[in-house]
């Protein structure tokens, strides 16, 4: 017994005629009529009455109707089915700034070795959500910055980069090789709005005390350049930060490395999530041997 004997039991069981059922098959009579009587020979019973009125459909031949229509139905179904639960052909991965940029043309090549044909969107989020969207469920996977505190969030380290602090080129510490943290405490800085992840706003202002009004509020890496050239603010910076014209870094002791991470919900196990944090972590193993 095979699908096509059940369709074709189907169409001369509603027909109840083989000449009717052969033309909306769109095949002869003759095979039609083999077939049913193959199947009849397979169940060991009949499945119609024959005379010179017409057919019928016998008792085991009403029992295998429904029978037959709900397997149809159900295999008729199972495309739509198989691609509602699907892995998706797309991935949308946020990012902090320059993030994505920062974890290196390797992540980008491995990824899309791996994945073919896949789309891949990048979302770029501001500082007040270091989790670049992934908190918020508005992208898959992220690469952002820590440390940050975010329930059914977690993070797999990819490499951990040196601070230092923004400045005016012409800034008097400009010209230093490295600077104490302890000596940008009576400086205007930039800070990030009250609302942000206080594990966030405390590493980025080197517990500075948030109620500084002072200080110039910032949401973006964009508002802290122009907060440093208009205002003379300084504020924290990764070293490896693409710098705009008319801005240093300078190393500043007395502050840990900023890690540089890839997030993701904690119950999210997707195969593309999951492939996109093993291909982070694996150039991540490789670059430190």
């Amino acid at each position: 017994m095979d699908l096509r004997s059940l369709g074709y039991f189907v169409a001369v069981a509603e027909e109840l005629n083989v000449g009717r059922a052969a033309a909306r098959l769109h095949i002869s009579q003759p095979p039609l009529s083999r077939a049913i009587q193959q199947l009849e020979r397979e169940l060991g019973v009949e499945l119609f009455t024959r005379s010179a009125r017409g057919m019928a459909l016998t008792r085991a031949g009403r029992t295998l109707l429904p029978e037959a229509r709900e397997v149809l139905a159900r295999v008729t179904s199972l495309p739509s089915l198989v691609s509602q639960v699907a892995e998706p052909r797309t991935i949308t991965i946020g990012t902090l700034a320059d993030s994505v940029d920062r974890a290196g043309d390797g992540l980008i090549d491995a990824f899309r070795a791996r994945y073919p044909g896949l789309e891949i969107r990048i979302v770029e989020s501001d500082l007040t959500d270091p989790t670049a969207g992934v908190g918020h469920g508005l992208v898959d996977v992220a690469v952002t910055r820590g440390p940050f505190g975010s329930v059914g969030v977690v993070t797999a380290e990819i490499r951990r980069d040196p601070v230092g602090v923004l400045v005016r080129d012409t800034d008097p510490l400009a010209s230093r090789d490295r600077v104490r943290v302890e000596e940008l405490r009576d400086r205007r800085w930039f800070r990030l709005p009250d609302i942000t992840d206080p594990l966030w706003a405390g590493y980025w202002s080197a517990g500075r005390d948030p109620a500084n009004t002072t200080d110039t509020v910032v949401r973006t890496v964009r508002e802290c350049v122009q907060a440093v050239l208009w205002s003379d603010a300084v504020g924290l910076a990764p070293l490896t930060i693409s710098r705009a014209p008319g801005t240093v870094v300078v190393p500043v002791d007395g502050v840990a490395p900023s890690p540089l991470v890839v997030a993701w919900r904690q119950r999210d196990r997707r195969p593309l999530v999951q492939g996109f944090v093993d291909v982070a972590t694996t150039i991540a193993r490789q670059r430190d041997r």
